[in-house]
This record gives structure tokens, sequence and C-alpha cells, in this order.
């Protein structure tokens, strides 16, 4: 099998498995701006981890190689025109004028994830890449017309959990009832089958929650669409992913006299709830003066059992590490993408 660093060298093995931009989303939910169709330096950066000063002196160095797979610096009219197409990008970010404005489509997200070498997000692009790229080249061709849309992953772990469910598990049941001797460690084997079983049934519901276009949302551009958002809705929308988790009595309360808290309610088992919501551009971050901010109203003015502290970017690791010790749920940009699309918070189970 070829190594993924083979990516970083050949232009050949990348032009060939360019097409392949849905990796993108297997790896790490990609947001996208509101046209659904392109992201800006910012969020290339902060899809694979890394500074927007590497992801432009990569871009600079594979210019041409990134504008014939849908990197673009817009200009004047140009670039007026596509700020107004995406309203959001002119909020809060820039006190001036822009005069150029760097965009990219999927496909050269998944070029940049086959140059940048010291991500781990976009080694795990490549690795991906390359696991598809063998399965496609050892797998027997098959002719016939497909009738399910169900991808390799998804058969492949149907078929394991339907051979342990059907014939793993009944074999040690047997074996269990004819055994004396060795009946105590039978029964420990048959308990770690079942537990793999159950995980590849979560497995596959999660796949199908997070990969499976739903009627009551984009299929692409879970947090580009909250990112459009004004503050006021943003809060009524985190309210409403609340409630669709199960929580009670959730008010949104953001504004003045507020004492710092956005959202209160009950979890689904009772627990007093506070959230704080934070909408801003995917390139700053919440820092720990922010967290201690809200620490003091959630746990002191609202003695609250849950305190979440949702926010469209990052957390410093400073921020992040005050947040664990007081026990306010920090939930970032990722973990915002993953609630948005289906995927329920733990802490409100």
């Amino acid at each position: 099998m070829i190594n993924e660093s083979a990516l970083l060298e050949s232009k050949s093995l990348r032009d060939s498995v360019l097409d392949r931009t849905d990796v993108l989303d297997r790896v790490k939910a990609l947001s996208l701006l509101p046209d659904g169709m392109h992201v800006t330096t910012a969020m290339v950066a902060a899809y694979f981890g890394a500074t927007v000063e590497v992801i432009r002196q990569l871009s600079k160095r594979h210019r041409e190689e990134l504008e014939a797979n849908g990197m673009a610096v817009l200009r004047g009219a140009d670039l007026r025109k596509f700020e107004s197409d995406n309203a959001s990008l002119s909020l809060g970010s820039y006190p001036q004028a822009r005069r150029s404005l760097t965009i990219y489509s999927r496909r050269a997200v998944l070029n940049i994830a086959m140059l940048l070498r010291d991500s781990d997000v976009a080694r795990q692009v490549r690795a991906y890449l390359l696991d598809m790229e063998y399965l496609a080249r050892t797998q027997p061709v098959d002719n016939s017309v497909p009738t399910d849309p169900t991808s390799l992953d998804d058969r492949i772990d149907q078929r394991i959990t339907h051979i342990l469910g059907k014939t793993v598990v009944p074999m040690f049941n047997a074996l269990i009832e004819t055994s004396g001797e060795h009946r105590k460690e039978l029964v420990a084997l048959r308990a770690g089958v079942q537990r793999i079983e159950r995980r590849l049934h979560q497995h596959h519901a999660r796949l199908q929650r997070l990969e499976g276009t739903r009627a009551d949302r984009p299929a692409v551009g879970v947090v580009a669409a909250m990112d459009a958002m004004n503050g006021r809705t943003f809060e009524q929308h985190i309210a409403k992913l609340l409630r669709r988790d199960g929580c009670t009595n959730v008010v949104v309360q953001g504004g003045h006299g507020d004492r710092g808290v956005d959202i209160i309610g009950l979890t689904a088992d009772g627990r007093r709830l506070v959230v704080q919501c934070k909408r801003f551009a995917p390139y700053l971050s919440i820092t720990s003066p922010e967290v201690q901010k809200f620490v003091g109203s959630a746990k002191v003015l609202y003695s609250a059992d849950v305190a979440l502290y949702v926010a469209t970017c990052p957390f410093t690791p400073e921020a992040l590490h005050i947040a664990a010790e007081a026990g306010i749920t920090a939930v970032h940009r990722g973990v915002l993408e993953e609630w948005g699309a289906g995927e329920p918070l733990r802490v409100l189970e």
C-alpha cells in the first residue's frame, strides 16, 4: 500500500484522488460560507488546526496547482459582489474595507490536505484517501447496478455485526451450555463480543446521523449557517437544539440584565441548566477571562448543575483548562458542528 507521504511529493497522485472531497467531512466537519461552496483562509486554518499564516504561505508556494482546483483571489467588483452574497463576512471582523479575499472550494481544501505536512487533520485525510484508493484497487469489480447508496464502510460494519450476532454469539452460547471447566472464561468472551457488536451498532447509527441528508437541515455548512445568524437568532437556534435533546423549560433571556447567562432550562432528567452563547468569527477564540466570568454567573448566581459555553470559534488552551476545572462544558466550533448535525451532547444525556 502507498505511504501517505507519497501524496506530499506526487502531483499526479494528488490529481488522481481530488474528486474524493467527501473525505473531508468523514475526518472532520468542514464549515462552508453561506454560499455553500467556499471557505476563507481563516476557515481552512481552523479546519486543519493550523495558523492563517501557514495556510497563506502554502497557498503562495502552490498557487498554480491550487488555483486549478478552485482557489481564487477576489478583488474589486468581484470582491464586493461576493461579500454582498455572503453578508456574515463583514460582521465584526474587518474594521476597514479589505482589498482582496482568498477563497477556496472543497476541492482546493482537499488539495491543501495533501500538501500540508504539520497537521494531524491533514494526515488523517491523506490516510483516509489512500485507504479508499487501496480498497478501490484491490476489491473485485462489481458491475451490478447499485440499489442502495450505503457506503463501503457501512456495508463492512453491517457484515461484521451480522457475523457477530448470528454466528459468533450463538457459538459461544452452545459452548457455554456444554462446557463445565471453561464456562467462566467463555461467558467473559461472549460478553466482550456482545460489547463489540453494540459498539458497531452505535457507530453505524452515528454515521447515519452525521452523513445522512435530512430535510430539517442543510447537507453542508451546518456551522456556516450559524455564522450567518445574528446574536439573538443564534441563541434561539441553540435553544432549539436543547429542546431537541430533551431539555425542558428552556428560556432564552439573552440581553440586558441576563447576568452573563443567555439560556436557562432543565435537562431531561431535571438538572438545572444554563448556557452562554457566543457567535464569534472562526479565527477568533474564547479566552480565559470570558470563561471565568461565566463560571461566576453559572455556579454562583444560578447554582447550575450543567453549564454550557457554546461558541462558533475555538477556545484558548487556558480557557479550556479553566472550564474543565470549574465543571463548564466548552462547546467549541467542532463540537457545535456535530451537535448541530444531529449528534446529542453527552452532558445532557
